[in-house]
């Protein structure tokens, strides 16, 4: 039991309740747990006695993260990165899935976003049964629940997939572009083979804040991009091509050798590990 935990639950009387509300903001604030905000929401319910201390006690101690033995479920990352733990579904049981999900979703006082990605029809219906606001995208195989419209970002982020083929990964650096509280919009299907198909949304790509380009085969689309805009470029080589491609590292060595300076490279198919740098710069 921590030290704050003994103290906090000593109290009887209005004075003894005074102290103790502020040891807990001692306790807090030596752990770093919160933000000021919603450790005062706390405070503040306690006083109306619509919380106990008890339970706030309980909820300023989760806030770290919570040991499902399985999983440590990190309440904090959206108070150090500006977003929630993301989920990634791949190689996790449909139980644990639901489980680190049900985590998120107790902590009341928190309204972010949950992203689950890399999921696929069995994970979405375990997710389902926990809440009912859950959302499957079947072509990325990513599950969303949105609980906060917040737009956080400063600009609109372009995703621009060079080929159809592509659209999987480009969908997911979208989809999460957007649970993450920025304005994103697509641009699909314009790689070299057909430049004119690119040249025709100069406009579009001339307004972005921050570009996600994503390309299979030679990788070639993120230079060409890079060349025509003055702002930063995310390259998300894919696996898409044939024997020569290497699985997407024919692409990911084009992408890191371009020429266009303005062009930085995330590991293949991550579309979105190139949505979250994409918000993050889209945020400052």
């Amino acid at each position: 039991m921590e030290r704050g935990e003994t103290q906090f639950r000593s109290g009887g009387n209005a004075s003894q309740d005074g102290r103790n509300e502020a040891r807990v903001i001692e306790f807090a604030a030596a752990k770093e747990l919160m933000e000021p905000r919603e450790l005062l929401k706390i405070l503040q319910r306690v006083k109306e006695k619509k919380l106990s201390p008890e339970e706030a006690l309980r909820r300023v101690k989760h806030l770290p993260f919570e040991d499902l033995d399985f999983a440590k479920v990190d309440h904090h990352r959206a108070l150090r990165q500006g977003f929630s733990e993301v989920v990634f579904a791949k190689g996790k049981t449909t139980g644990q899935v639901a489980e680190i999900v049900k985590a998120m979703l107790r902590k009341k006082d928190s309204r972010h976003n949950v992203l689950i990605t890399r999921a696929d029809v069995k994970a979405f219906a375990a997710v389902k049964r926990i809440s009912k606001g859950a959302k499957f995208h079947p072509l990325s195989g990513v599950i969303t629940i949105e609980r906060n419209g917040a737009k956080t970002g400063k600009g609109t982020i372009v995703v621009v997939s060079a080929g159809t083929s592509d659209i999987p990964v480009a969908e997911e650096a979208l989809l999460t572009a957007r649970i993450m509280g920025n304005d994103a919009e697509h641009l699909y299907d314009v790689g070299v083979a057909g430049i004119h198909r690119l040249l025709q949304h100069k406009d579009k790509l001339a307004h972005a804040r921050v570009i996600i380009c994503v390309a299979g085969m030679e990788g070639a689309l993120p230079s060409v991009v890079g060349g025509l805009v003055a702002v930063p470029v995310i390259a998300v080589p894919t696996s898409v091509g044939y024997g020569a491609s290497f699985g997407g590292v024919a692409a990911l060595l084009g992408m890191l050798n371009s020429c266009a300076s303005n062009v930085t490279v995330v590991n293949i198919d991550n579309g979105f590990g190139a949505a979250c740098v994409a918000s993050c710069i889209n945020r400052l």
